[in-house]
């Protein structure tokens, strides 16, 4: 006799992690209903090729109008889909626009993971269903300790984090008031070409390919010194999975253990494109300078049509800071210690930060070439929509 497929929900499906963990979760037979909220736009990109026709036979991929913002909607949804297991992603994840929507941040991110624990809890679902709360490494901010680990102060910088701050102890407090199998995976800072685009490191690949095509003439930044833990989005719903298959509810960190300057991001972006970049002066005034260039890199990545245009940046200034882009309070450095998830779930980064801005930076200059196509009047590179 064939056993029932595992139902997941996801909230936040049409973000980065929603997309990825779907995928993952479908090669695996489950049924997933993702959380989406009403727009007039479709804003489904990410999941479009998940999609099923309603009227297909044997569906296993539905989606759902929803808000975390609306408990009795919440509480419908768990009763009528009733999942064997809950991923709670969707939040408002921008760190400095939680600064000028703290109170919108804090209803989606705080309290709607509140919601959606309280509508498991009056359903009485505590023993049927695994809670997955997508918690993150802002949790440290002004880190107390390096590397960080499930056992390091937390010292949250942005609303955003301390948003996450309160999502992440109701978790915790539902899993030993109420004996629910609900985990937090605090997860690092993890990219991916479906990354959002005004997230630093999307900025970065969307417009390093942009000014190498000539759409663009400076990519502006804010705190270049700022180190970051990256790792890959697929890498990192692998754990959210493997978390909720163990027996016992828990906290783990999930990094790759390696952080780097956003300077080096920068770098490695033109990298891939044969420019080389050197940064020069201090402060406000610190720009990126391009000193070099690899044409026949650039070739096999831009494309020759493009070569007269990067030869005349040799030079030239494409990179520059801009305080605008200056949290109120910074996270100046996050490195993780993932020996507790390396341990128990057997997970462990298999992408380097190489491979990650690769897979953006190919990503990225395939839809630039397009809008390149487009803006000089269709000259001939059909060749590179292959």
């Amino acid at each position: 006799m064939t056993a029932p497929k595992k139902r997941a929900l996801i909230t936040g499906v049409t973000g980065q992690d929603g997309a990825y963990l779907s995928e993952y979760l479908l090669k695996r037979g489950y049924e997933v209903h993702g959380l989406k909220r009403r727009s007039s736009l479709f804003n489904t990109e990410r999941i479009d090729h998940l999609y099923q026709d309603p009227h297909q036979a044997e569906r296993n991929f539905f989606l759902h109008y929803g808000d975390m913002t609306d408990g009795q909607g919440l509480a419908r949804l768990v009763e009528e889909i009733a999942p064997d297991e809950v991923y709670n992603l969707a939040a408002q994840s921008h760190v400095k626009v939680s600064f000028e929507l703290p109170e919108y941040t804090a209803d989606v991110v705080a309290l709607g993971t509140l919601r959606l624990l309280e509508a498991i809890h009056l359903l009485h679902k505590e023993k049927e269903i695994r809670f997955y709360q997508a918690s993150t490494s802002e949790l440290f901010g002004l880190v107390q300790e390096m590397p960080q680990r499930e056992t390091t102060p937390f010292y949250p910088r942005s609303p955003y984090a301390v948003a996450k701050l309160y999502a992440y102890w109701i978790t915790v407090n539902y899993r030993e008031a109420y004996g629910m199998h609900a985990s937090n995976g605090i997860l690092f800072n993890h990219e991916s070409p479906l990354r959002g685009e005004t997230f630093v490191t999307r900025k970065i690949s969307r417009s390093a390919s942009r000014i190498a095509m000539g759409l663009q003439e400076c990519l502006y930044l804010g705190n270049l010194s700022a180190r970051r833990d990256w790792g890959h989005a697929k890498d990192y719903v692998r754990s959210m999975h493997l978390i909720l298959q163990r027996d016992t509810p828990d906290d783990y960190v999930v990094a790759t253990g390696v952080t780097t300057e956003v300077r080096t991001f920068v770098r490695l972006a033109f990298a891939h494109m044969g420019l080389t970049i050197e940064f020069q002066g201090d402060g406000l005034q610190e720009v990126g300078v391009v000193t070099a260039l690899d044409k026949d890199r650039f070739q096999v990545a831009v494309g020759e049509v493009f070569l007269p245009h990067a030869q005349s940046l040799i030079g030239k200034a494409i990179v520059a800071v801009d305080p605008a882009y200056f949290r109120p309070t910074e996270v100046e450095v996050l490195l993780g210690d993932a020996s507790k998830a390396e341990k128990l779930l057997h997970w462990k980064a298999e992408h380097t930060l190489e491979d990650i801005v690769c897979d953006m930076m190919i990503n990225d200059l395939q839809l630039m070439k397009r809008e390149a196509y487009l803006k000089q009047g269709g000259f001939s590179i059909c060749n590179y929509f292959e």
